[in-house]
């Protein structure tokens, strides 16, 4: 039982950032964000809410796998940490993007939880394999949403 609790409570940590963002996200997606010029390979505005539910939910997995696990608590402590850092910049990046409507600050943020996300991963795989090889399709979107964001920062 003690497991499933570590479970819903990383999950719901997770959760917790993607709804942060949500509140700076929803006001824009409909007045802002349409207004500006967009890449063509600029996704279908229905498809975040899947992915990011399936990241939020793999991300969150990927911290119990660590929490669970037998490692030192150095390790752990220092995996914790990254991990606060990133899921930060997470929901930094919305509050910059869509709340302040402002794509070059939100390029920077994304540019670190870019690199904070790398750094988490190879913590996590120190770890566990399975924590580590979790956060490989968030590195993957954002990846592709740092490309995305530097499309729209220098198309508008």
């Amino acid at each position: 039982m003690k497991n499933w609790l570590k479970l819903i409570i990383s999950i719901a940590l997770t959760a917790l950032a993607g709804f942060l963002g949500s509140i700076f996200t929803t006001g824009s997606v409909t007045t802002w964000y349409p207004t500006l010029v967009k890449p063509s390979f600029n996704p279908p505005s229905w498809l975040f809410g899947p992915v990011w539910t399936i990241l939020y939910i793999m991300i969150g997995v990927s911290l119990y796998l660590v929490w669970a696990s037998k490692a030192k608590a150095k390790i752990k402590r220092k995996a914790y940490w990254i991990f606060g850092v990133q899921i930060i910049l997470n929901s930094l990046w919305s509050i910059v993007f869509f709340g302040m409507q402002q794509p070059t600050g939100a390029f920077l943020v994304i540019f670190l939880l870019w690199i904070s996300i790398i750094y988490n991963a190879l913590v996590f795989y120190r770890i566990s394999k399975s924590a580590g090889y979790l956060l490989v399709p968030y590195f993957l979107w954002v990846s592709f949403a740092s490309v995305l964001n530097l499309a729209i920062w220098i198309l508008n």
